[in-house]
């Protein structure tokens, strides 16, 4: 069904997967330099939630992916739980943090621009999540990445970007600019889960999809897409709603006798 590149041989560990494992010790330098005199110290929490991330996308990245379920949990690891893992580590945080000021400033005004601000905006995020399922799935793009290495990388790598940059837009620790209030990114995380389920369900009943696969392929797919993904956007949901601080109503005046 894939050509050999999808997959890998037997007991080899391809070289990008230990990308992730070199994120995650420059994140633990950084963290332990926040140790020094003077500065508060780092969440615990942030580094085992970023170390997982790590862990979680170094085995997407290696994972064989030679069929079409194999290529869902790919799928699953790479641009929904990887992402999420990651982004609850407020690695934006701890870089702001560990920069000189003026780097640090430059970052800042960086994020302000319009193009960041429209790029930050659920919206996008969701375009690039939803759109690109929908895209790789309906139209000829996934049948052209069995055959090419450097195209079936570049679908990876958008995995993780849209997947991480969706995932910080509904829920991000890290500061964002002009970021929406709660229920609008409850919204569009609901049209998320409806996009997802709908493209599931296409797959698996073979409607629309421009898949090379067999029914039985179609319909695991499918199923690791509809709950697999469900999941995750269940606990991204729960990140939000966890860090949620609702603005606190007017005190009423007081009513003189």
């Amino acid at each position: 069904m894939l050509t050999a590149h999808a997959g890998h041989a037997a007991g080899a560990v391809p070289p990008v997967a230990l990308v992730p494992l070199g994120m995650f010790w420059l994140y633990l330098a950084a963290a332990l330099r926040q140790r020094d005199p003077g500065r508060p110290g780092w969440s615990h929490r942030r580094t085992a939630s970023f170390g997982l991330g790590a862990a979680l996308l170094a085995a997407g990245l290696a994972w064989p992916g030679d069929d079409l379920p194999g290529h869902m949990w790919q799928h699953l690891l790479l641009g929904m739980l990887a992402p999420l893992a990651l982004m609850l580590g407020a690695p934006g945080t701890l870089a702001l943090r560990t920069l000189d000021r003026r780097t640090g400033r430059a970052a800042v005004r960086l994020l302000r621009h319009p193009v960041a601000r429209m790029a930050g905006h659920p919206v996008a995020g969701l375009a690039l999540t939803a759109g690109g399922l929908w895209l790789l799935y309906l139209t000829p793009l996934y049948r052209a990445s069995l055959d090419s290495p450097a195209l079936h990388g570049l679908v990876d790598l958008h995995f993780v970007l849209a997947g991480y940059l969706f995932s910080w837009s509904i829920a991000g620790p890290d500061p964002g600019p002009h970021r929406p209030r709660v229920p609008v990114r409850l919204l569009v995380l609901g049209v998320a889960v409806a996009a997802h389920a709908t493209i599931a369900q296409l797959l698996y009943a073979g409607l629309l999809v421009d898949v090379p696969a067999t029914g039985d392929e179609l319909r695991a797919a499918a199923t690791v897409m509809y709950y697999g993904g469900d999941l995750a956007e269940i606990l991204l949901a729960l990140a939000l709603l966890v860090a949620w601080r609702p603005d606190r109503l007017p005190a009423r005046p007081a009513v003189r006798a």
